[in-house]
């Protein structure tokens, strides 16, 4: 071991849809803003306080896709991946620096459907919502064949 760790764990609520960009190659990254907060209480007035942290998540290829198709803007997501920063010539020559989290672990904890199924169903008996779904970047496409019998789209 190097004796280093660069891992983020991050629950959290999108504040946009994906934005995905397709390369020449057949590769893609998707980006989206994730808003993870803390709420405390002001000891001084007893006020309840929440403070807001931007997060910039980058996702890569089928999970990119995925994410694209099943989460919209104010969708819970759980994300781990790594810390990395960029950095750019902007067009005004300045340089212009960013950290993103790059994601290669998530399950989606509320997706489109989800909030389309709750918003249909408001005057409905309730439904049980499905178990939150989970995808590793780095797992092989196809799996085991317990895998293949699942009925998820992915």
């Amino acid at each position: 071991m190097s004796g280093t760790l660069n891992k983020v764990m991050l629950i959290g609520h999108l504040g946009d849809e994906v934005k995905i960009h397709y390369f020449d190659g057949g590769n893609c990254i998707g980006r989206f803003p994730l808003a993870t907060n803390e709420t405390y209480t002001n000891k001084q007035t007893g006020e309840r306080v929440t403070n807001t942290d931007w997060h910039n998540v980058v996702v890569r290829n089928k999970a990119a896709e995925i994410c694209e198709k099943y989460l919209g803007k104010g969708d819970k997501i759980y994300v781990e991946g790594r810390l990395k920063n960029r950095q750019w010539q902007g067009e005004d020559g300045n340089t212009r620096y960013t950290t993103e989290v790059h994601v290669h672990d998530f399950t989606f904890l509320s997706t489109k459907s989800d909030s389309n199924a709750n918003a249909q169903s408001a005057n409905q008996k309730p439904q049980q919502s499905p178990s939150p779904t989970t995808n590793k970047a780095s797992e092989p496409l196809g799996g085991s064949e317990a895998e293949q019998e699942d009925d998820l789209p992915f």
